[in-house]
């Protein structure tokens, strides 16, 4: 039943994440509500395994996640039900477009479809957020304001963001950083 349940929601996910990998990021918060396969805060981890591995990060999360749920067989079940829809898709889009892409209403679907695909990325930017630099469950055991904020956690992001911004360096090396630091620090 798992197998069959990893079937229908990244097929689900492979047709409507309009987008890339990050667009993904909503209909997999869904499913950590949803299922016991994995949580939100899982979920984090999830997205720093799939950003630090080769391949697109979609992909690797429905790897990751279908492994989670089915073991070897789960991964491989839900990477592939992922990548069907985008096959049969981009296989029809590439014959019909080729032929109507300087349609005004070509040009228009694809002119309303760029917001909504920015809003699942900031959607999922902002999930990323609450998990990753707010600490909501000390908040609600003491009640104190202070304790909402993961001081380490958001000075930790506050400079790596400025040296990505300064020096535009290769993101593994950012990556490869962080984990030093929380090694180091014990974050």
């Amino acid at each position: 039943m798992t197998y069959l349940t990893l079937i229908y929601e990244f097929l689900k996910i492979g047709l409507f994440s309009i987008g890339g990998g990050l667009a993904t990021l909503p209909f997999l918060y869904q499913l950590a509500d949803k299922y016991t396969w994995f949580s939100r805060e899982t979920l984090i981890d999830m997205i720093a395994i799939s950003e630090s591995t080769p391949g697109p990060i979609g992909l690797n999360m429905a790897t990751y996640a279908g492994y989670a749920a089915g073991g070897i067989p789960g991964g491989i079940i839900a990477t592939l039900s992922i990548i069907v829809p985008s096959f049969f898709i981009l296989s029809i889009v590439v014959r019909i477009l080729d032929g109507f892409k300087e349609n005004r209403f070509v040009k228009a679907a694809f002119y309303g479809i760029r917001p909504s695909v920015t809003a699942l990325i900031a959607s999922a930017a902002l999930g990323i957020i609450k998990i990753t630099l707010l600490d909501i469950p000390s908040y609600r055991k003491t009640g104190v304001v202070q304790d909402i904020l993961n001081y380490r956690q958001i000075l930790l992001f506050a400079m790596i963001f400025l040296l990505m911004k300064k020096y535009k360096g290769h993101p593994i090396f950012y990556i490869v950083g962080a984990a030093l630091a929380g090694i180091v620090l014990k974050f």
